[in-house]
C-alpha cells in the first residue's frame, strides 16, 4: 500500500501528526503539495478543505485512485471525511480496511482548448461579472432554448447543493442519475432549472458576450471559451473513501445547505453583489472588490463582515510581501 499525501506546504502541524501515525503503522507514503500522476500510489490523502479535494479530483484524468479528504478546520464537509485531530483512529480503521469506496460521477468538459473534469459543476460566464451572455442550449443535439442571462451552470447531484443551489437550482438526491442545468438570472422570467439524464450530451453553443466568456470548473480552473462546449458524464468517477456512518448525517448536511440558502435570501443587496463577484471570479482582495463593485469602501467592509459572521465566506492572509492584505473566498 502506497499513499500519496497532498497538502499545502504551509500546513506543518497536521502533516507531522499524520507522518507520525503512518510511521507507527509502517505505511509507505510520499508527501507533495500538488497531485502528480507520475508518483506511484494506491490511495490519495488530501489534507485541507473540500476545495482541496476538488482540485485533486480535477487532476485525476482516467487513472483514478481512492481519495480520503482530511479536514484541518475542525469541521468535516461533503468531501472531507475526517478531521486531522482524529487521524490516529482514522488510520487504524483504514489499516484494518474498515471503510467503503463511494463512486461519485464526474462531468467531462471538452472544447477546442480544454478537456477538464468537474465533481460539482461546470459554470459558463462572461469574464466580467454582472454582464449578459447569449447562448444556445442543446441536449442530445436538440435545441432546448436560446437565452440571455448572466451565465449557465451544469451540476452533478453532489454539486446541486453548492453553486447551483445558490443560483436557484434544485437539491438532487446523491443517487439520482441526472444532471441539472440552471440559467443564472435569465432575462426570460419563465426560465426554470432543467433536469436531464446523466447519459445526455449537453452542448452550449453560439456563446456571445462583450466580455470573453469563460468555462469555470468547480470554481477553481478557468478556460477561455472559443467555440462550443460539450458536457458529458465522465467514464471514470471520483472514488472517495467513506467510513461507516449513519445515513442521517447526509440529511443533516442537506439541511444545513437549505438553512444556508435561507441565509442568502436575507442578505442586503451589497452583500449579495459581493457574493456574486466571489462566485463568478474566485477569491478577491478587498481592494479588488471595491474596484469591481464600485461600492464605497465602507459598504464593502460592512458587507464582508456580514458574510464572514454568517459563515458564508472566509478571510485569509495573502501569501505576498504585504502580510496585511487579506483574500476573501466562499466557503464551499
Amino acid at each position: 500500500m502506497k499513499i500519496l499525501v497532498i497538502t499545502s506546504k504551509f500546513v506543518k502541524e497536521p502533516i507531522e501528526k499524520l507522518r507520525k501515525v503512518l510511521k507507527e503503522k509502517k505505511i509507505n507514503y510520499t508527501i507533495v503539495d500538488k497531485f502528480d500522476p507520475n508518483i506511484e500510489h494506491d490511495v490519495v490523502f488530501v489534507i485541507g478543505e473540500d476545495r482541496d479535494v476538488l482540485a485533486t479530483v480535477q487532476e485525476m484524468k482516467t487513472n483514478v485512485k481512492p481519495i480520503l479528504g482530511i479536514s484541518i478546520t475542525g469541521a468535516t464537509g461533503f468531501l472531507t471525511e475526517v478531521d486531522i485531530e482524529n487521524i490516529k483512529a482514522t488510520i487504524h480503521k483504514f489499516d484494518k480496511g474498515d471503510y467503503t469506496i463511494e463512486k461519485l460521477r464526474r462531468i467531462r468538459v471538452s472544447c477546442s482548448k480544454c478537456t477538464a473534469y468537474a465533481l460539482n459543476e461546470v459554470a459558463i460566464f462572461p469574464s466580467k461579472s454582472a454582464t449578459l451572455m447569449e447562448y444556445a442550449l442543446y441536449v442530445d443535439d436538440e435545441l432546448i432554448w436560446r437565452d440571455f442571462s448572466d451565465g449557465i451552470i451544469v451540476s452533478t447531484p453532489l454539486g446541486s447543493t453548492a453553486y447551483s443551489m445558490s443560483a436557484g437550482g434544485p437539491i438532487i438526491s446523491p443517487k439520482a442519475k441526472v444532471f441539472s442545468i440552471v440559467s443564472v438570472n435569465s432575462m426570460d422570467p419563465t426560465r426554470r432549472p432543467l433536469i436531464v439524464s446523466d447519459n445526455s450530451i449537453i452542448s452550449i453553443r453560439d456563446i456571445v458576450s462583450k466580455h470573453a466568456p469563460e468555462v469555470i470548473i468547480d470554481g477553481i480552473k478557468r478556460y477561455k471559451v472559443l467555440d462550443a462546449i460539450k458536457i458529458t458524464k465522465s467514464r471514470s468517477p471520483a472514488l472517495l473513501i467513506r467510513f461507516k456512518k449513519d445515513k442521517q448525517e447526509l440529511h443533516e448536511k442537506i439541511k444545513k445547505k437549505m438553512e444556508f440558502a435561507r441565509e442568502l435570501m436575507n442578505l442586503p443587496p451589497s452583500a449579495k453583489f459581493i457574493l456574486k463577484i466571489l462566485e463568478y471570479e474566485g477569491p478577491q482582495s478587498q481592494k479588488n472588490l471595491i474596484k469591481k463593485t464600485m461600492l464605497p469602501p465602507r459598504t464593502v467592509r460592512h458587507a464582508l463582515k456580514i458574510l464572514i459572521d454568517k459563515g458564508i465566506i472566509r478571510e485569509k492572509i495573502a501569501l505576498t510581501r504585504d502580510a496585511r492584505q487579506k483574500i476573501y473566498s466562499i466557503i464551499r
